[in-house]
């Protein structure tokens, strides 16, 4: 095929053993439709959007044509799911490669529903429309929220029926990511691999991800650092919206610090810590109040994956890990406490501020209060139409706050402006996306998803445009709503 698209791939991974990975084509299928398009990030990745959308495009993004100098794999990695070790690996996706952008970045383009793969544990290798279509909507949310995301490219339809529950019509996602290593892949590779293929491993991952750290003396403790560092900042800025991740296994952690894996995943409507929406975390493992512990302990199994590299005597590798895990606690709070001070217009430093923050959250729980809307009520400085609002102890913490960002030195709009940056005017509810996604499976209408879309992607515009999609979904809804793999 010709290169009018701009195609500039490379397959860096291939350089590493091939017991990380298996070479094979994606599986084709019969009667590819593209559905949905992300012509910004195309162009960002220095591709002809144009172009992508005509057949020599759509058949690169069915898997039925392989785009120039594409080395297509499925990456092997293991991983803790629900805190028990499994071998794993790329089940259903293909990567095509890395696209080299103008930037001189290197992005992974991956297919996934792209067929059986030599880790497909018996699966079927596929992918069905709706579960490719949330990941859409989710990451390309994450990433306008100014959250590390996979991206998603493009979804087309194969023409061809997937049989879960039910028969679904099946899809293909185009992903893009910094890379799609994981703490599973290190896991993989200190179980199944020699010390010198994990060492490989890792220089690649900090050639890759932390090139300032490379031939630095103790790097692979420094390499440790930055991952936990990244994981901590990842998850506060995941409770300061109130995504719920819901499969937190370490195989759904990436070394670059990016999310991954938008199954059962949602948005928190009102603000409790137990929330779970996951149908397959029926212990709560994965609850909104759990993700910072759950990266916690997910970093730990890096950390014994590489204790090899850390130091030649085991004892003082296991020390040093230690020491590293011990430092996320605080990292974590760190950048925890800073996004909740933003979110309330607070400069400075008091020491009543974790106070402040934290009755709030207790008030917000005890009266149900909406997550998303009473952040936005506060900055608005709307406070009206909520029962939290009417009650004699959120008026006291009320004048209190005022008082509080009163006392700074820098003015009233300086807080305002702090505000809106920090607190979302909308989220994909969940229940405006299942309102697109039953639109665009079972009714081939894609224009409710074209619309919410368009909304999210200026989460913090207060605009009238965006009211109608405040609104929280009603309580029989909510309090009933799950999610699923997909798989």
């Amino acid at each position: 095929m010709d290169n009018k698209i701009g195609w500039n791939l490379e397959n860096s991974y291939t350089k590493l053993p091939d017991t990380f990975y298996s070479t094979l084509n994606p599986t084709t299928v019969s009667s590819p439709k593209l559905v949905i398009f992300n012509e910004k990030l195309a162009t960002s990745l220095g591709l002809n959007g144009e172009e992508l959308k005509g057949t020599s495009g759509v058949e690169v993004f069915a898997g039925n044509n392989l785009p120039p100098a594409s080395k297509p794999l499925a990456q092997a990695y293991a991983g803790h799911q629900f805190g028990h070790f499994t071998m794993l690996g790329d089940g259903r996706a293909i990567l095509l490669g890395e696209q080299i952008t103008p930037n001189n970045e290197r992005i992974d383009i991956q297919l996934k529903g792209a067929g059986r793969t030599p880790y497909s544990r018996g699966g079927d290798g596929r992918a069905s429309l709706g579960p490719m279509l949330r990941e859409y909507i989710i990451s390309e949310a994450m990433d306008a929220l100014n959250i590390p995301t996979t991206r998603s490219l493009a979804v087309v339809t194969t023409g061809e029926d997937v049989y879960r529950e039910t028969v679904l019509p099946g899809a293909i996602l185009t992903r893009t990511a910094a890379s799609h290593l994981r703490v599973g892949t290190f896991e993989y590779a200190a179980k199944w691999a020699t010390d010198d293929e994990l060492k490989q491993l890792a220089d690649y991952a900090i050639n890759r991800h932390y090139s300032e750290i490379v031939a630095k003396e103790d790097q692979y403790r420094l390499f440790l650092q930055e991952v936990i560092k990244r994981q901590a900042e990842l998850i506060a800025k995941w409770q300061l919206v109130g995504f719920i991740h819901g499969v937190m296994n370490t195989d759904n952690m990436t070394i670059s610090g990016e999310t991954i894996d938008y199954g059962p995943c949602a948005f928190m409507d009102e603000y409790d810590p137990k929330t779970v929406f996951s149908s397959i975390d029926r212990e709560g493992r994965y609850a909104y109040g759990n993700q910072p512990y759950i990266g916690a302990w997910n970093v730990s199994r890096l950390a014994e994956a590489i204790l090899p590299l850390l130091h030649d005597d085991q004892e003082e590798a296991v020390n040093i890990a230690q020491e590293e895990i011990g430092k996320y606690k605080d990292l974590y709070l760190s950048y925890w406490h800073t996004g909740m001070k933003a979110k309330l217009g607070i400069i400075n430093d008091e020491a009543d501020d974790e106070r402040l923050i934290e009755e709030l959250l207790m008030l917000m729980q005890q009266h149900s209060a909406d997550f998303t809307n009473t952040f936005r009520a506060l900055t608005l400085d709307k406070i009206e139409g909520m029962a939290l609002f009417e009650t004699d102890a959120f008026k006291k913490w009320y004048e209190r706050w005022k008082a509080r960002i009163g006392r700074q030195e820098e003015p009233i709009s300086a807080s305002i402006a702090l505000m809106k940056k920090s607190n979302p005017a909308v989220i994909p509810r969940n229940h405006l996306v299942e309102e697109a996604l039953d639109a665009a499976v079972e009714d081939g209408d894609y224009a409710v998803m074209e619309r919410l879309l368009h909304v999210l992607e200026k989460p913090f515009d207060y605009t009238l445009e965006k009211e109608k999609f405040t609104a929280p979904a009603p309580p029989e809804v909510s309090c009933n709503y799950k999610t699923f793999c997909g798989t």
